[in-house]
């Protein structure tokens, strides 16, 4: 996005006016950003799968001890932010459990270190309006470190101020297996890709940095593998894989010419998922040589999809919802660049069918009353921290608690504060919370009173808190009501929705297809599966319990491999499964 966003957004038309302009061919601004010498995977064809009728999500039931807003969902009028019930804002289902004012930024994150201190990290990127174009012209304070060991009392124990954490934009991010932090240095106007990383992992308190690097071309958004040895950089105008295994010594082993805003990647690395800021949709890049560190790897995509109501999307989550994968898609904002268009049309955030990863789908989508068009432009006048209709009343990140059976989703809608929506049943979400902080004013000339919540929120299950960042008021620590999220992940792992059964993937297709399974319960054997092509195992009867599974496959190709992973009951305590051993016969 970079310096296109940076000219679009200083070019915005005032409140009221909308336009629109041609549509450029995909990939066509190419070579106007000169983006030459590095690998550009072949396009396949951008698909627009039918979608299911566009309405906003129903609104939440506010219970006792709340402080609801009255009107329309989402929207937050001159007149309520002028009355006194402001000075507090308002809630449904959630109550504060803390405050730091120091503003916040773009992302929240959530780390617990081997000494168990409770840690928040967030970026300040938006302290100064500034820094959206250049750190030169308006710098931020750094990213922020919280010791949260007392949720009502977070205290700052250190800012990072490492040139890529005083400019990081959307990029700051977290790998919690491996306890790194990392962020590349990026804005508006395009930065160099200048990447930092600390190790948090031993005193989350006083993170320490291990080294910073001049990754990519770009910086500007960010991922991580799942296993926390690949930094993925998404730079707007192209893609930088930095292997990180080492991360003292860090390696840029790809870069590619992808439009790309916010990236995510699949369980086993192999599936990188790219929000394309620039043609407004989402590409789905095999990067299977990459996850296997093949030398000169070869980048692949493997679909394309764009939706009726796309603005500039902004990142994902996988997730599987009941057995069946789905990611989590949300935009920002309520313009577009190709075509350019500003007409409130609200991007707002979709639950995306990827059981078949040539052609996903829309399964259901996520937004409020206001963000709905006439709604929203009916609203064009109200205060905003933002100087434009495209930019207010939109949704801008999301976050899920855990990948298998997340519950909830949780939302900042900028002007709308954050929301709290159910997701069990992923064709129909419903909002059930919201936290609408006391609007405030920034310190910037001219700045109006009003919510200004852009962050990607974290989560604490055991507590079933949610942490986010409002850019002007500072860092929220907020408690969901039992009710909007029943079973949260306990301190020990995730409780058991399904006694009946549950599936395990098998995921070994690099090695063969599996033709035999073994598998073994906490050291006792209960099943063996045979057949041409296994994909899954699926173990039945088992209470809630902690168990460690082993399950010894075969393989077309002559491979042994063992695979150990730990469960709760049927839910999987880690994301990640790791190979012990893989030898010919």
């Amino acid at each position: 996005m970079a310096a296109v966003s940076a000219a679009f957004v200083a070019g915005v038309p005032a409140r009221g006016v909308a336009q629109s302009g041609p549509t450029l061919p995909t990939n066509d601004l190419q070579g106007l950003l000169s983006l030459t010498g590095f690998p550009t995977p072949t396009p396949v064809p951008t698909q627009e799968n039918p979608e299911p009728q566009l309405e906003a999500v129903p609104p939440a039931a506010c219970g006792a001890g709340s402080r609801p807003l009255a009107g329309e969902q989402g929207r937050v009028p001159a007149s309520a932010i002028n009355s006194p019930a402001a000075a507090q804002g308002w809630t449904c289902n959630v109550k504060l459990e803390g405050h730091h004012a120091t503003p916040g930024g773009f992302r929240v994150w959530r780390y617990v270190d081997h000494t168990g201190h409770a840690c928040a990290f967030y970026d300040t990127s938006l302290v100064s309006a500034l820094n959206v174009f250049s750190a030169a012209l308006g710098p931020s304070s750094g990213v922020v470190v919280l010791d949260v060991s007392d949720p009502a009392r977070p205290i700052q124990t250190a800012t990072l101020t490492s040139p890529p954490m005083l400019a990081p934009h959307e990029s700051l991010n977290l790998n919690a297996r491996r306890g790194l932090l990392a962020a590349d240095m990026g804005n508006g106007g395009s930065l160099p890709g200048l990447m930092s990383i600390y190790d948090v992992s031993k005193d989350c308190r006083n993170p320490a940095l291990d080294s910073t690097y001049l990754a990519a071309r770009f910086g500007h958004e960010s991922g991580f593998s799942p296993d926390g040895n690949t930094f993925w950089i998404g730079g707007g105008e192209g893609i930088a894989a930095v292997d990180v295994r080492d991360p003292k010594t860090p390696q840029t082993i790809w870069q590619g010419n992808e439009f790309a805003h916010g990236l995510n990647v699949s369980d086993d690395g192999n599936t990188l998922y790219d929000t394309n800021p620039i043609d407004g949709e989402i590409t789905l890049l095999n990067v299977r040589q990459i996850q296997a560190r093949v030398p000169e790897p070869m980048v692949s995509e493997i679909s394309r999809l764009t939706w009726n109501t796309v603005s500039i999307p902004q990142n994902t989550n996988p997730m599987q919802i009941g057995g069946k994968p789905y990611l989590l898609e949300f935009d920002e904002f309520a313009f577009r660049f190709n075509p350019a268009t500003m007409a409130d049309t609200v991007g707002g955030a979709r639950i995306l069918d990827i059981s078949d990863p040539a052609h996903p789908r829309v399964a259901s989508n996520i937004r409020l009353a206001v963000n709905m068009t006439a709604a929203h432009t009916a609203a064009d006048s109200d205060p905003s921290p933002l100087p434009s209709p495209g930019l207010d009343y939109a949704s801008h990140y999301c976050a899920i608690p855990r990948e298998v059976d997340p519950e909830i989703v949780a939302c900042s809608f900028i002007n709308s504060g954050l929301r709290i929506f159910n997701i069990q049943d992923p064709l129909h979400p419903r909002e059930v919370a919201y936290y609408i902080s006391p609007p405030t004013a920034s310190s910037n000339p001219g700045a109006t009173a009003a919510d200004f919540a852009m962050s990607q929120p974290a989560f604490d299950p055991a507590r079933r808190e949610v942490w986010y960042t409002d850019a002007t008021s500072g860092f929220y620590n907020l408690q969901l009501d039992p009710s909007v999220w029943p079973e949260p992940t306990n301190v020990g792992g995730v409780s058991c929705l399904d006694k009946r059964g549950f599936r395990i993937p098998l995921l070994f297709h690099a090695r063969g297809r599996v033709t035999r399974a073994v598998v073994y319960v906490n050291g006792r054997r209960v099943r063996t599966v045979r057949g041409h092509n296994i994909v899954a195992v699926t173990l039945t009867q088992l209470p809630k319990a902690r168990y460690t599974v082993r399950i010894v496959t075969n393989t077309s190709r002559g491979f042994v491999v063992t695979s150990t992973r730990t469960y709760i009951g049927c839910r999987k305590l880690s994301r990640h499964d790791h190979v012990r051993r893989a030898r010919r016969r």
